[in-house]
Order: structure tokens, then C-alpha cells, then sequence
């Protein structure tokens, strides 16, 4: 079975049938080993899918390394998915700001910083391999966090001109 590239399924080279891994209960395939160990736990990280995008797991700790450009689109695709209900916000933990994190693939320290959207989550990156490091459960708070709601009279008002 050879993985498709920049998918998530195996596809057979003689018979041509696909085979899609279960995916567990953080909604995480997981497909094969990657070169990278992780940055929380050290253990090697596998190569995995989440909502239709390529990341990279880690099966002891379950946190994530995403690419930034794909990072938007994971949570904007996970968002629309959602049910109705959102998390109460809750306070980020201040004291998650002092730590230190290598990036996996350079080396390099992370930046260590809140989230810019909601969930007020604290999040590693690095901007020069564009990664981002989620903790378990970070992701699920970003997508279950409530949305910010517009009232009507903030709304544009559109003329018959427009």
C-alpha cells in the first residue's frame, strides 16, 4: 500500500483499492512515522489527517504541528462542522507563556504566544519553517469557542444605488 501524497488514504499499487485508516477520537488519521520527534513529549510524530488536511501527530501527548497556511482552513472546515453549542471562554493558563518549545524540524525555539483568534489559547510556532504546535485540546477549544456575533443595527446599510 503506497500513501497518496498530500492525502489520507493508501492506495494499493496492484489491485487499486484505497484504504481510508480509522480515524480516532480527536478526528485524527493516522497514517505513518514522520522524521520529526515532538516537541511536548520527544517521541516520534506520524505523519497524519485531520478534515481532509495533512499534519503531523503525536500518538502519546495527541497534540498537532500544522502547517500555517493549512492552520486556518483546518479550523474554519472543523467550525462549520460544529454543533450549535459553543465552550463557555475560559482564561488562558498564563503560566503556558513560560514555556519552552524546540520547533521540530529546525531546532530553532518557538514563539510562545496567545492565540490571536478566539478560545484564548496559548499556541508555539515558527515562522521560519511556518508551523504551529497545538497542545491536546487546544484545537478544540479554538473551533468550540463561541463566535463573535454582529448586531443588526451594525450591519452595513445597503442603498438602491449599491
Amino acid at each position: 500500500m503506497q500513501l497518496k501524497t498530500d492525502g489520507e488514504f493508501f492506495t494499493c499499487e496492484y489491485c487499486g483499492n484505497i484504504h481510508f485508516p480509522a480515524a480516532n477520537e480527536d478526528g485524527v488519521r493516522v497514517l505513518e512515522p514522520a522524521q520529526e520527534s515532538c516537541p511536548a513529549c520527544h517521541v516520534g510524530l506520524a505523519h497524519a489527517a485531520i478534515s481532509g488536511h495533512r499534519i503531523r501527530y503525536c500518538e502519546r501527548c495527541r497534540g498537532m504541528l500544522i502547517g500555517m497556511d493549512t492552520f486556518a482552513d483546518i479550523v474554519q472546515d472543523l467550525r462549520s462542522r460544529r454543533d450549535t453549542t459553543a465552550d463557555a471562554p475560559r482564561p488562558p493558563d498564563w503560566q503556558d507563556l513560560n514555556r519552552k518549545r524546540s520547533c521540530p524540524q529546525c531546532g530553532n525555539l518557538m514563539d510562545t504566544h496567545l492565540y490571536g483568534g478566539p478560545g484564548n489559547v496559548v499556541i508555539d510556532d515558527c515562522e521560519h519553517c511556518a508551523l504551529v504546535w497545538l497542545d491536546y485540546g487546544e484545537l478544540q477549544r479554538i473551533v468550540r469557542s463561541p463566535d463573535h456575533h454582529y448586531a443588526i443595527e451594525d450591519a452595513p446599510v445597503r442603498t438602491d444605488s449599491e
